[in-house]
């Protein structure tokens, strides 16, 4: 593996570490932060994937939708409290041509409510096209294919 392909896998591994502690750490207004402006995050079943359906969970076409999301989960949901915690796996960068870089990570999500134990949360990977900008790598895309076939309560936190 050349010096480049290590270091675009390191930073492909930060920012993934860095998304999954925004979101751990309940900085929801940094989330969107990790797109770029048309960005588009999407969740959607395995089921659904594996079928060429479609149909997701939650779509977000732009950071501006994803603050939308924000401000309902910060501002008007109501909910039981509960913290998340991401585990993400090394990235697999699958290719980086004409300004498109394209990776894979298997990630878990464990919930635990105060007072309570811990559970599986949601389980899946993420399908990213990335690209290159002053600020470092931002996210075109993420969608979340998750493997769970039933999504516990509600989903509010983004994956």
């Amino acid at each position: 593996m050349s010096v480049e392909a290590l270091l675009l896998q390191m930073q492909v591994d930060q920012l993934n570490a860095a998304y999954a502690a925004a979101l751990d750490e309940k900085r929801f207004d940094d989330w969107p932060e990790f797109f770029v402006e048309d960005g588009q995050y999407k969740l959607q079943a395995r089921e659904n994937f594996d079928r060429g359906l479609p149909l997701g969970l939650m779509a977000l076409e732009s950071r501006g939708m994803m603050k939308d999301r924000v401000y309902g989960i910060t501002q008007t949901i109501y909910h039981g409290p509960y913290y998340t915690r991401h585990l993400v796996s090394p990235a697999r960068v699958l290719s980086d041509e004409e300004g498109v870089i394209r990776a894979q990570a298997n990630y878990a999500v464990f919930r635990t409510r105060p007072g309570d134990s811990s559970e599986v949360y949601n389980v899946g990977r993420y399908i990213d096209e990335l690209e290159r900008t002053k600020a470092g790598l931002r996210l075109r895309s993420r969608l979340c294919v998750y493997d769970s076939e039933m999504v516990l309560n509600s989903l509010i936190y983004p994956i």
